[in-house]
């Protein structure tokens, strides 16, 4: 009897199994490498450069988390209203602006602020201003909610996400009807460039401690709000299914208007900031971190609030190194690109779940 000699596997079994383990891995660790990439890519040339250290890095990671921080507030709003009726609202952008011409002109003609104001009267001012231009943008939000997008419930979707681009332009007029079309100087009132201390090589500036400080509490005040309060309860009711919601007595439109409220405070404590933080508003402003915010939101998982933070602050790190490193003109490019790949790796984004479908 002869002896049976093995046979080798299949050239085409071989392979398939070598192309499932790459895809598994790409799978796994895909989305590390995409995130990781622009680091430590500098970081390795920082360390093999004439510097050799990661002091340049470090600063650009920290600027982007503290401009970051301004795209995570206004991407909470697309993420809350896209969870709660699954509208894109791009006017939500032009909101933001117009909270950065309500602060700015609250403050200079209202309240008479200026270089020369004492420390005391420009804190004091500046939280007034805050309060008045979150409420002037939540109220907005809800008359835009009123008038544009509920009587479109339940149309097609595309009727209100056409609506949404009309009330962007609508509100863009608005904005060039009111400071004209040239970027408008904001007085330096916290002289945002200043240098309050240094850490390990890191400056930290008077504009990233205001980033910080309105930011931070306002998104912790809201998930409380969202997670602990009857009216929280409810939003997540209706985010997840609106006729049970109706069946087990809450008031839906009241609910979704709370949100568009919520959305727009956020949106416009975001305005207060940016006039603050660059000390220049126009009124093309809103289209173009609107853009950033709402690819925030897609990235960390629209609908997801904790996604869109997340999104904001990686966006905002990948806009700084690629301003210091790159070029600004490649900027947009570059975080389009990110998209794409956490897309790819991850559809539903970095946080995001499956959602219902809307009906």
């Amino acid at each position: 009897m002869e002896a049976s000699t093995p046979t080798a596997p299949p050239a085409v079994a071989l392979g398939e199994g070598l192309g499932a383990t790459l895809r598994r891995l790409a799978n796994k660790y895909g989305l590390l490498v995409v995130l990781l990439a622009l680091p430590v890519y500098y970081g390795i040339k920082d360390l093999t450069g004439p510097e050799h250290d990661l002091s340049r890095l470090a600063n650009n990671l920290f600027s982007g988390l503290s401009n970051g921080s301004i795209l995570a507030l206004i991407a909470v709003g697309y993420t809350l209203v896209y969870g709660i009726i699954e509208l894109i609202n791009f006017a939500h952008g032009d909101v933001f602006m117009i909270g950065s011409f309500t602060a700015s002109q609250f403050w200079s003609s209202v309240l008479g602020i200026g270089l020369a104001t004492s420390t005391f009267g420009v804190v004091g001012g500046i939280l007034v201003s805050l309060v008045v231009a979150m409420l002037v943008c939540g109220v907005l939000n809800v008359m835009i909610e009123r008038v544009a997008y509920r009587p479109l419930r339940s149309a097609p979707k595309l009727a209100p996400l056409i609506t949404a681009v009309g009330m962007s332009f609508v509100l863009q007029n608005v904005g060039l009807l009111w400071l004209g079309g040239s970027p408008a100087g904001v007085d330096d009132l916290i002289h945002a460039q200043q240098q309050v201390f240094k850490v390990a090589g890191i400056a930290v500036q008077r504009a990233d401690l205001l980033a910080f400080a309105v930011t931070i509490p306002l998104v912790l005040l809201m998930v409380a709000f969202i997670s602990t309060t009857r009216l929280g309860k409810a939003m997540r009711a209706t985010a997840q299914d609106p006729d049970a919601a109706r069946l087990m007595g809450i008031n839906v439109d009241t609910t979704i208007s709370a949100t568009f409220l919520i959305g727009g405070m956020l949106a416009g404590a975001a305005g207060l900031i940016y006039a603050l933080y660059q000390t220049t508003i126009w009124f093309f402003q809103g289209f173009q971190n609107g853009l950033l915010a709402f690819t925030a939101a897609v990235m960390g998982g629209i609908g997801n609030i904790k996604g869109a933070v997340l999104g904001g602050l990686i966006i905002g790190c990948i806009q700084q190194i690629s301003d210091n490193r790159i070029g600004p003109e490649w900027t947009a490019a570059v975080v389009f690109a990110y998209l794409i790949l956490i897309m790819v790796f991850r559809p539903q984004g970095l946080l995001g779940e499956e959602t219902r479908e809307a009906g």
